[in-house]
């Protein structure tokens, strides 16, 4: 219901509207409090103003009298009001006097001196749910075959643990980390100890951390060309001059990279499955890496963001166990399970651990407790590789699917980057425009990445981006075929 506060500012008598709904999910105390807040704070009932009685108040909106004094009190308590002895109840005069409004706070007129720099855009593909829309995203997985029964019994053994009540190591969960260490020793090479693993809030935070405690605003970072554009920005917010390296099929091209004074401090690959063109880095040009961090004193970056899923080729030693003092490896647990998981780690040399803990405190203290307890169980029973070999077999299946699918457009595009993860690049010849190819495509229901916005310099080839991890094989198959027909289509037309 809808009644009216009478109140009195002065001589004047002021009306403000109250809505009381008995049946609503909030408590008649909530919603009487919640809303002589708002009236406050919108300068409704400005400093000074005296309330009717709870008596009074209680009888108009037809509620109980120990409802609106514990409204009032809960004002009371907050400072909003004030209660003089004999005298009645008063809205706070030591609030500062607001301006009445419709709804909301006034805007600010012009940029106020304390909103420094631009805007920041991450540069992240926006989260869509069209289900009429078969969308190619790139990096993401499916957790349709994730065992539900694992999965519940991870949490049901958190859920017998007492909850810890202080904050706990910023570099994460000691068991956790000893995981996360004997499962990188078994699955990727990587011989490390717990204490050379920090628990992170996704890949992204652990590069952000690494760039805080690495590079200085103005210092030059080499970074793959084509690359992980969100990678690169995080690189750039630090103030990161980026040195775009060029890719080939053999990875990143090593000789590309300055020496002598102009060498860069640090340098971003992605060599296990080079994103977005799905190359991996040879093991001449893993030692060539190597040997010339060594001579220049740098640091490599090793992102090994989707490593697990290797399908025809042998896996090639990671950088990281190669030559451990100067690599920083980069892993998550957003491909082999869910991105929502929000959980990665960084194995990273000694010198580097304390300073990265300390960042690691400063940003968010530590990951969240539940899903690293979570994660340990899911490692320690064995769940977690059982889980990664179901992916991999499936994953093998729906590339299967998709290459045989785009066969029929093999005159004017070539499909790449299988060897490893869920995406595929989709090299175009000159007769098409990846850009048009998306809008045609796009028109007709199905959702592609153009390749161009992945490069920083230079002209970029014509080609497309394509993830498969999170489509049904019935999906991908309609998919492709719009595709080839688009591509046909339009290489035809130009033809003509």
């Amino acid at each position: 219901m809808t009644d009216h506060l009478q109140a009195r500012q002065s001589d004047v008598t002021v009306d403000v509207p109250l809505h009381v709904d008995r049946a609503g999910a909030l408590p008649v105390v909530q919603q009487v409090s919640t809303q002589l807040r708002a009236a406050i704070l919108k300068g409704q009932l400005r400093p000074g103003t005296r309330l009717p009685s709870t008596r009074t108040l209680a009888r108009v909106l037809g509620i109980s009298r120990g409802a609106v004094v514990t409204a009032y009190d809960d004002l009371l308590a907050a400072g909003y009001l004030v209660g003089r002895v004999g005298a009645g109840t008063y809205v706070s005069p030591e609030l500062p006097p607001t301006p009445a409004v419709s709804s909301g706070a006034p805007p600010l007129e012009g940029r106020p001196r304390w909103l420094r720099g631009p805007l920041v855009t991450p540069d992240v593909a926006p989260s869509r749910t069209d289900e009429a829309v078969i969308d190619f995203r790139v990096g993401q997985p499916t957790v349709a075959k994730l065992s539900d029964a694992a999965w519940k019994r991870a949490w049901r053994r958190v859920a017998e643990e007492a909850l810890p009540g202080a904050y706990a190591d910023a570099a994460g969960d000691p068991e956790l980390r000893a995981e996360i260490a004997a499962y990188l020793r078994r699955s990727r090479g990587v011989v490390c100890d717990p204490d050379d693993v920090l628990v992170t809030s996704g890949a992204i935070q652990g590069l952000h951390l690494v760039a805080r405690a690495v590079l200085a605003p103005g210092d030059v970072a080499a970074f793959e060309d084509p690359g992980y554009r969100l990678a690169r920005q995080v690189l750039r917010e630090r103030g990161a001059r980026i040195l775009p390296i060029p890719v080939d099929a053999d990875g990143l091209r090593v000789t590309e990279l300055p020496t002598g004074p102009d060498a860069p401090p640090l340098v971003y690959t992605t060599p296990s499955h080079q994103f977005p063109l799905g190359s991996r880095l040879s093991l001449p040009r893993r030692h060539a890496l190597l040997a010339w961090a060594r001579t220049q004193d740098s640091l490599i970056v090793e992102d090994d963001y989707d490593g697990e899923f290797r399908y025809d080729a042998a896996p090639l030693p990671a950088l990281a166990s190669l030559d451990p003092a100067r690599v920083v490896y980069l892993g998550t647990f957003s491909k082999v399970l869910s991105p929502a998981l929000r959980v990665g780690y960084v194995v990273a040399p000694h010198v580097l651990r304390e300073r990265l803990a300390a960042l690691k405190t400063i940003a968010d203290y530590h990951t969240s407790w539940p899903v690293q307890r979570v994660l340990t169980h899911f490692l320690r029973s064995g769940d977690l590789e059982r889980h990664l070999g179901r992916m991999r077999r499936l994953y093998a299946r729906k590339r299967e699917v998709l290459v045989r699918e785009l066969d029929g457009a093999r005159p004017v595009a070539r499909v790449g980057g299988l060897e490893a993860g869920f995406h595929v690049h989709l090299e175009l010849d000159g007769r098409l425009s990846a850009a048009e190819v998306a809008r045609w495509a796009e028109e007709r229901g199905v959702r592609v990445s153009v390749l161009s916005p992945f490069y920083a310099a230079g002209s970029a080839p014509d080609g497309l981006v394509l993830g498969y991890g999170g489509l049904e094989p019935a999906q991908m198959v309609q998919g492709a075929r719009v595709l080839v027909e688009v591509m046909n289509s339009l290489a035809a037309a130009a033809a003509s």
